[in-house]
């Protein structure tokens, strides 16, 4: 094992001894990796959430200049609870080339890679910012992510290529669709069921905003953009659950609809939040509030991922590919932070060590043979930061 190897998979064991499931704090993984950042060199900046629980970290090497290169990566991991695991998740097992623990691919191993790497490529971060960020609640909704570009933007600072480490197995991604996550609630008037022109069902309200889902489903497969390599190529709406009511006899007061979408461009997502504003406010409302006028709907979101729009020009993806020698860039299905990178105008890729089949999974794992794929990758990026 190389030296530079055998350092990643000391910090990686540290790392995942650090239990940050997204339903605890992150401070103390944070605080470690900013001081070891510091101790190197570093300029580090933390910006902790509105109760002081949790913390984004940016670090800097190099000139105070835009057009950096981010390194990012999210410091929280999905729980383990209800989980067979064959170790303690928490505990890193080294057995048969693989690395074993919660967070190992997804995605403390880049995480490890990059900070382990941090002291070299500083030595050659003279004419481009090299920059490290770790954010907290990516797996509930890319909570630290949007706080991390409100941090940059207040503050000035301007990156012109993000590498955003998810599991890929080294893989250039392009490419992903959003995830926008709602939950539509509806309040009527309860009253005997037996004379249901006298109350607001809110559950008949529920069925009528499903059925302009259905309709919004359709109107926008015509909206695929050509040639779109998605599968399918067109967004896609999905309602997951209709809940109100409390008895047969009874007319609902109440009822909430789960539902989500994943845009394929950003313009889909306006396209169907405007319609449903519409719909809502010339439509069902009016004749809702014309037999109670406290009746009401509300939309709460869950979370509002951005998707990473395939780009003709993405400086990201094009280093990326010279660093690794992949054969071309590639789309996936699943959701990462880099479309937030790229509405600040930042290029973005996403490229990382480990699978994500092993992501979420009892027995997580990642191997040698990938970290070392990603030392490598980040060894050649430093001709990018002194050219």
């Amino acid at each position: 094992m190389s030296t530079q190897l055998a350092d990643t998979v000391a910090l990686l064991r540290e790392l995942v001894a650090f239990p940050t499931i997204s339903e605890v704090s992150n401070l103390d993984m944070i605080a470690y990796l900013g001081h070891r950042l510091e101790s190197c060199g570093a300029r580090v900046d933390i910006f902790h959430d509105e109760i002081g629980h949790k913390a984004n970290l940016f670090a800097t090497f190099g000139p105070e200049a835009d057009g950096g290169i981010v390194l990012s990566g999210h410091s929280d991991v999905v729980p383990v609870a209800e989980q067979d695991w064959a170790s303690d998740p928490f505990d890193l097992i080294e057995h048969d080339g693989r690395l074993y623990g919660r967070g190992t691919c997804d995605m403390k191993g880049f995480i490890a890679t990059a900070v382990s790497m941090a002291p070299l490529l500083a030595k050659r971060a003279l004419s481009r910012p090299l920059h490290l960020a770790f954010t907290y609640d990516e797996e509930v909704g890319c909570l630290g992510g949007q706080a991390l570009i409100e941090s940059l933007s207040a503050r000035g600072i301007r990156p012109g290529v993000a590498i955003i480490g998810e599991p890929t197995s080294m893989r250039v991604i392009e490419g992903h669709k959003g995830c926008y996550e709602y939950t539509t609630r509806f309040y009527g008037q309860a009253g005997h069921g037996s004379a249901p022109e006298r109350g607001v069902n809110a559950v008949e309200y529920a069925v009528r905003y499903v059925n302009r889902l259905l309709e919004l489903a359709e109107a926008l497969r015509a909206r695929a953009p050509a040639g779109s390599r998605f599968d399918p190529p067109w967004s896609t709406i999905n309602t997951g659950s209709i809940k109100g009511g409390v008895a047969h006899n009874v007319i609902a007061s109440n009822a909430a609809v789960e539902w989500e979408m994943r845009p394929v461009q950003r313009a889909d997502a306006d396209f169907v939040k405007d319609d449903l504003r519409r719909y809502c406010e010339e439509m069902l409302l009016p004749r809702m509030q014309a037999i109670f006028p406290d009746a009401g709907i509300t939309t709460e979101t869950i979370g509002e991922v951005d998707g990473l729009e395939p780009a003709e020009i993405n400086e990201a993806r094009d280093i990326v590919m010279e660093l690794t020698g992949a054969d071309g860039p590639e789309l996936v299905p699943f959701g990462t932070e880099a479309g937030l990178f790229q509405n600040y105008g930042t290029s973005a890729v996403v490229c990382g060590p480990g699978s994500i089949e092993q992501a979420h999974k009892p027995d997580e794992f990642i191997s040698l043979d990938q970290l070392q794929h990603c030392i490598d990758m980040l060894w050649r990026l430093g001709d990018k930061l002194d050219a």
